[in-house]
C-alpha cells in the first residue's frame, strides 16, 4: 500500500496528522506511518529507487538533532521492508540514512517520522516473512534477503533493536508531556 494511493480512509489520517501537529501533539510512525507523517507534512512520498526488505544498517547522520535522539550511536542494523519512501518536509532533520534509501528518519519538532522498523518482534518478523513470501520471490537484488536470512538474524539483532527502540520512544514519550 502507498499513501499516494486512492484509499478512502488515507485523507482521514493526514487530517489527523495535521490536526495533531497544530495542537502541538507529538506524531511518531513507521514505514508507512512515516511516510504518511511526511506527506501530511508537505513532503514527496515516491518509489525508492529499489526495494528495501530485511536487515540492514542505518547510520546515525552526524547533527545535533540525530545525537539527541541517539547519543553517541552511530549506526545499528535496522529491519526494512518498503519500496516507497518519503523526502523531507519543511524544517525536518533527516536523522538515519542507509546504503539503499537516504531518508530512514527524521525529525520535525517532537514529530519523529521512520522509514526503517524498530518495532519488531521475533513473531512480526515470521509474519511477514509468511504473508510477503510472494514479494520476496520475485525480488532477486542485494537489498530484498530471503525470509531465512531474516528470520536468522533475529537472534543476533533484535536485542539491540529493541535497545534501539526503548531509546527512541522514551525519548518522544518525553514530547507528550510537554502538550
Amino acid at each position: 500500500m502507498s499513501v499516494n494511493d486512492p484509499i478512502p480512509w488515507m485523507g482521514k489520517e493526514l487530517a489527523l496528522i495535521c490536526a495533531a501537529r497544530a495542537r502541538d501533539i507529538p506524531v511518531i510512525g513507521h514505514c508507512l506511518g512515516g511516510q504518511l507523517m511526511a506527506k501530511a507534512f508537505g513532503a514527496t512520498v515516491a518509489r525508492n529507487p529499489v526495494k528495501e526488505i530485511g536487515w540492514g544498517e542505518v547510520r546515525v547522520l552526524d547533527n545535533p538533532i540525530a545525537r539527541a535522539w541517539f547519543g553517541d550511536l552511530s549506526d545499528f542494523t535496522a529491519f526494512h521492508w518498503h519500496g516507497e519512501t518519503f523526502g523531507l518536509p519543511t524544517g525536518a532533520t533527516n536523522i538515519l540514512s542507509s546504503t539503499y534509501c537516504a531518508h530512514q528518519a527524521f525529525v520535525l519538532g517532537s514529530h519523529l517520522g521512520m522509514q526503517c522498523h524498530i518495532e519488531m518482534t521475533e513473531a512480526m518478523i515470521i509474519s511477514w516473512c509468511k504473508s510477503g513470501a510472494a514479494e520476496i520471490a520475485a525480488c532477486a537484488t542485494p537489498s530484498v534477503q530471503q525470509a531465512t536470512q531474516m528470520q536468522a538474524g533475529m537472534t543476533e539483532y533484535l536485542p539491540q533493536l529493541n535497545t534501539v527502540a526503548d531509546r527512541l520512544y522514551t525519548r518522544w514519550i518525553m514530547g507528550l508531556s510537554r502538550s
